[in-house]
Protein backbone atom coordinates (compact mmCIF):
# COMPACT_ATOMS: atom_id res chain seq x y z
CA UNK A 1 0.00 0.00 0.00
CA UNK A 2 1.19 3.34 -0.83
CA UNK A 3 1.13 5.67 1.91
CA UNK A 4 -1.15 9.36 2.09
CA UNK A 5 0.48 12.36 0.93
CA UNK A 6 0.47 15.01 3.55
CA UNK A 7 0.19 17.98 1.13
CA UNK A 8 -2.33 16.30 -1.26
CA UNK A 9 -5.67 17.53 -1.32
CA UNK A 10 -7.56 14.39 -1.88
CA UNK A 11 -5.89 12.55 0.93
CA UNK A 12 -6.83 15.44 3.51
CA UNK A 13 -10.78 14.67 2.29
CA UNK A 14 -10.02 10.86 2.72
CA UNK A 15 -8.51 11.78 6.00
CA UNK A 16 -11.54 14.42 6.67
CA UNK A 17 -9.59 17.35 7.16
CA UNK A 18 -11.07 19.27 4.27
CA UNK A 19 -14.95 18.44 4.10
CA UNK A 20 -16.82 17.27 0.74
CA UNK A 21 -20.05 15.64 0.03
CA UNK A 22 -19.37 12.27 0.06
CA UNK A 23 -21.44 9.65 -2.19
CA UNK A 24 -19.69 6.84 -1.77
CA UNK A 25 -17.37 5.06 0.61
CA UNK A 26 -15.89 1.66 1.28
CA UNK A 27 -12.44 0.55 2.45
CA UNK A 28 -10.60 1.43 -0.89
CA UNK A 29 -12.53 4.15 -2.45
CA UNK A 30 -14.14 7.12 -1.80
CA UNK A 31 -16.56 9.22 -4.79
CA UNK A 32 -17.45 12.66 -3.10
CA UNK A 33 -18.68 16.02 -5.36
CA UNK A 34 -16.32 18.07 -7.38
CA UNK A 35 -16.54 21.34 -5.80
CA UNK A 36 -16.09 23.25 -9.44
CA UNK A 37 -18.97 20.82 -10.87
CA UNK A 38 -19.85 20.65 -15.32
CA UNK A 39 -23.25 19.67 -14.30
CA UNK A 40 -25.20 18.60 -11.20
CA UNK A 41 -24.21 15.89 -9.46
CA UNK A 42 -20.54 16.20 -11.00
CA UNK A 43 -18.15 13.37 -9.18
CA UNK A 44 -14.66 12.53 -8.54
CA UNK A 45 -14.27 8.86 -7.48
CA UNK A 46 -10.88 8.34 -6.06
CA UNK A 47 -8.79 5.31 -4.03
CA UNK A 48 -8.08 6.04 -0.43
CA UNK A 49 -4.77 5.47 -0.57
CA UNK A 50 -2.34 7.73 -2.56
CA UNK A 51 -1.54 6.93 -6.21
CA UNK A 52 -0.07 9.35 -8.90
CA UNK A 53 -1.89 8.18 -11.82
CA UNK A 54 -4.93 5.55 -12.00
CA UNK A 55 -3.23 3.28 -14.10
CA UNK A 56 -1.02 2.55 -10.13
CA UNK A 57 -3.85 1.49 -8.37
CA UNK A 58 -3.27 -1.77 -7.92
CA UNK A 59 -7.19 -3.09 -7.82
CA UNK A 60 -7.89 -1.14 -10.67
CA UNK A 61 -10.76 -3.49 -11.80
CA UNK A 62 -12.48 -2.94 -8.45
CA UNK A 63 -11.99 0.65 -9.00
CA UNK A 64 -13.69 0.90 -12.18
CA UNK A 65 -16.38 -0.98 -10.38
CA UNK A 66 -17.16 1.82 -8.00
CA UNK A 67 -16.67 4.40 -10.97
CA UNK A 68 -19.30 2.10 -13.02
CA UNK A 69 -21.69 1.92 -9.35
CA UNK A 70 -21.31 6.01 -8.99
CA UNK A 71 -21.98 6.24 -12.89
CA UNK A 72 -25.53 3.93 -12.71
CA UNK A 73 -26.73 5.75 -9.89
CA UNK A 74 -26.14 9.34 -11.94
CA UNK A 75 -28.39 8.00 -14.78
CA UNK A 76 -31.17 7.37 -12.52
CA UNK A 77 -30.78 10.38 -9.94
CA UNK A 78 -30.56 12.31 -12.75
CA UNK A 79 -32.90 10.71 -15.45
CA UNK A 80 -30.43 10.70 -18.16
CA UNK A 81 -28.84 7.96 -20.04
CA UNK A 82 -25.46 9.98 -21.52
CA UNK A 83 -23.06 9.91 -18.15
CA UNK A 84 -19.51 11.41 -18.75
CA UNK A 85 -16.27 9.99 -17.53
CA UNK A 86 -12.69 11.53 -17.40
CA UNK A 87 -9.49 10.05 -16.48
CA UNK A 88 -6.75 12.42 -16.94
CA UNK A 89 -5.01 13.29 -13.36
CA UNK A 90 -3.20 16.67 -14.17
CA UNK A 91 -5.34 18.73 -11.73
CA UNK A 92 -4.48 16.86 -8.62
CA UNK A 93 -1.61 14.74 -8.72
CA UNK A 94 -4.06 11.85 -7.12
CA UNK A 95 -5.41 9.06 -8.80
CA UNK A 96 -8.99 10.48 -9.75
CA UNK A 97 -11.72 9.80 -11.95
CA UNK A 98 -14.61 12.40 -13.03
CA UNK A 99 -18.06 11.04 -13.63
CA UNK A 100 -20.87 13.70 -14.16
CA UNK A 101 -23.82 13.41 -16.13
CA UNK A 102 -24.48 14.79 -19.63
CA UNK A 103 -27.63 17.09 -20.43
CA UNK A 104 -29.50 15.55 -22.62
CA UNK A 105 -29.25 16.46 -26.04
CA UNK A 106 -31.52 19.40 -27.16
CA UNK A 107 -32.87 20.02 -23.51
CA UNK A 108 -32.05 22.94 -21.40
CA UNK A 109 -30.54 21.94 -18.29
CA UNK A 110 -33.28 22.72 -16.00
CA UNK A 111 -35.49 19.94 -18.34
CA UNK A 112 -32.80 17.48 -18.22
CA UNK A 113 -32.26 17.30 -14.47
CA UNK A 114 -35.64 18.91 -13.05
CA UNK A 115 -34.67 21.54 -10.79
CA UNK A 116 -31.46 20.46 -9.96
CA UNK A 117 -28.88 22.89 -9.38
CA UNK A 118 -25.26 22.46 -10.17
CA UNK A 119 -24.30 23.81 -7.08
CA UNK A 120 -26.62 22.43 -4.49
CA UNK A 121 -24.26 20.03 -3.61
CA UNK A 122 -26.32 18.52 -0.27
CA UNK A 123 -29.32 17.79 -2.63
CA UNK A 124 -27.18 16.17 -5.67
CA UNK A 125 -25.35 14.36 -3.08
CA UNK A 126 -28.07 12.81 -1.71
CA UNK A 127 -29.81 12.24 -4.85
CA UNK A 128 -26.55 10.10 -5.84
CA UNK A 129 -26.64 8.08 -2.80
CA UNK A 130 -30.50 7.52 -2.74
CA UNK A 131 -30.32 5.65 -6.02
CA UNK A 132 -26.64 3.86 -5.39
Amino acid sequence: MKSNDTNCIFCKIVAGEIPSYKVYEDENFLAFLDIHPQTPGHTQVIPKEHYRWVWDVPNVGKYFEVVKKVALAQQKAFNTDYILSRIIGEEIPHAHIWVWPHLSVGNPPSQSFGVASKNDFEENAEKIKKNL
